[in-house]
Parts: C-alpha cells; structure tokens; sequence
C-alpha cells in the first residue's frame, strides 16, 4: 500500500524543550513570508513566496517538547493544476528524547507521491527541515533561506 505522507526526521544533542521552541520560531527557518501566531495553540499564520505558494495553517495541537501540529486550511500552489493540493493536510513535528539526543520526526501528512508538487514539495521540506530546522534547532541561530 503507497504511504499517503511524507517523513524525515533528524536527531541533535538538544533538549526536546530546545526544539520545540525552535519549531514555533518558524520565521527563523522557514523561508518566504510568514505572517501571524506561530506558536499558541489555535494560532492561525501564513506562510507565501509571492506567485509561488500561499498556504494558511492553524495549530490543531501543541505539546511543549513533545508535539506541534498544524492543519492546512487554505493552500494555493501557483505552479500545480489543483493548486489546493495542501489544503486539508496536516504538517506534524513529534518529539521524542532518545539516547542523549532529541529526535523530531517531520510528517506531512497527505502529501503523496500522487500530488503534482510531490517531487518539488519533498525537496523543499528536505532542506527547510533537514537543513534550516534542523540548524537553528542544533544553534539556536536562525537560518538563511535556501534559496
């Protein structure tokens, strides 16, 4: 059966509390313009690279040092024949202490092979969360845009 999601995950030697926080700070590692509450729960943002991507989400959920996930309740995908293909997914961070180290496990769920943004969405979270999340969760430094 094909997955209907998309995961990654990454471990660093800070405190789950750490990257939580670093989690919430989504202006210091999610590249393009991000406007309203990132961080309480029921908070409401955006998220656009103007003529590219708009999407608004919404904090369904938000366990300090353990989960924060945010329901995608508007999507426009400029560059998709349906460009609402986010629209009703959900963008899931968990995480866990194991060995000495904070493992967060990234899921975007409902984001398929199946999606027409599939291959370039993918390749987008790869480097905003493996690369950006992942630094300013290890530094505590907000991260540059990798683009």
């Amino acid at each position: 059966m094909p997955s209907h999601d998309f995961s990654l995950s990454f471990s660093v030697d800070q405190t789950p509390q750490e990257v939580f926080a670093a989690i919430n700070d989504v202006r210091s590692w999610w590249s393009g313009e991000v406007e309203g509450d990132t961080a309480a729960p029921g908070g409401e943002f955006t998220y656009r690279v103007p003529g590219v991507h708009y999407a608004r989400q919404r904090i369904i959920e938000s366990r300090p040092g353990r989960k924060v996930v945010w329901q995608v309740t508007e999507a426009r995908l400029e560059f998709a024949a349906d460009p609402q293909e986010w629209k009703g997914t959900q963008i899931v961070f968990e995480i866990a202490a194991q060995g000495g180290k904070t493992e967060l496990r990234f899921t975007h769920k409902g984001l398929s092979a199946r999606f027409e943004c599939f291959e370039n969405c993918s390749t987008a979270w790869g480097m905003l969360v493996n690369g950006n999340l992942r630094q300013r969760s290890a530094t505590g430094q907000p991260q540059p845009s990798p683009w």
